[in-house]
């Protein structure tokens, strides 16, 4: 059954993710609109409502190594909970971080033995951002924010298939997989609410 053509907005679609996603999504036929780093700052709610205008949903999975990782994340959060509704856009698909994700034990991935701390002020951003999203979106603007369940897979091939799952520190997903996942969410078969979710290969 062929899907409903939508029009989607990917911020971010320079990075590895970003580019998959906008692959995936034209692959099924959908029209995207690619936004990187030069066509407007992510962090200003005016530049987002301007640039997602007429969409019907957005993927976001943006990046900035200059900024610092708790204030960064929290504004984009700020902006795209005022952004997206002002254009009219009602659902979201967050890029997020395994780290700040719940094992099967209940502990956040960052939190278990030998897990690597030397990145924790960027989980710490990242989870910053989630909360930020929680606290300011509308009731207009339904999200989920999907992460891979442990890190991405950059040698690997794709299956073709995904499950959500709890975090795992051993759990490898390729970009091409994950973007499945980020368009099924985002505009095919939105399932998830509201929450953070990772994504782990079937």
């Amino acid at each position: 059954m062929e899907s409903k053509r939508s029009r989607i907005i990917v911020f971010g679609a320079g990075g590895r993710v970003g580019r998959a996603a906008v692959a995936e999504a034209r692959r099924r036929g959908h029209e995207v609109t690619a936004v990187g780093r030069a066509d407007g700052s992510v962090t200003d709610p005016a530049a987002v409502a301007g640039l997602a205008a007429g969409h019907d949903a957005a993927i976001v999975a943006v990046y900035d190594p200059g900024a610092r990782p708790g204030e960064f994340f929290p504004a984009v959060a700020r902006a795209l909970t005022q952004g997206l509704p002002a254009a009219g856009v009602k659902r979201l698909v967050s890029v997020g971080l395994a780290s700040v994700l719940p094992t099967k034990t209940g502990d956040l991935l960052m939190d278990t033995p030998e897990y690597p701390q030397e990145w924790r002020e960027f989980y710490l951003g990242h989870a910053a951002g989630t909360q930020a999203l929680r606290e300011t979106v509308p009731q207009a603007l339904d999200w989920v924010v999907l992460s891979p369940a442990g890190d991405f897979d950059h040698e690997g091939e794709p299956t073709g298939g995904y499950v959500f799952a709890p975090a795992a520190a051993d759990s490898l997903i390729t970009a091409h997989d994950f973007a499945r996942a980020l368009v099924d969410e985002a505009v095919e078969a939105p399932t998830l609410h509201r929450l953070h979710a990772g994504v782990a290969v079937a």
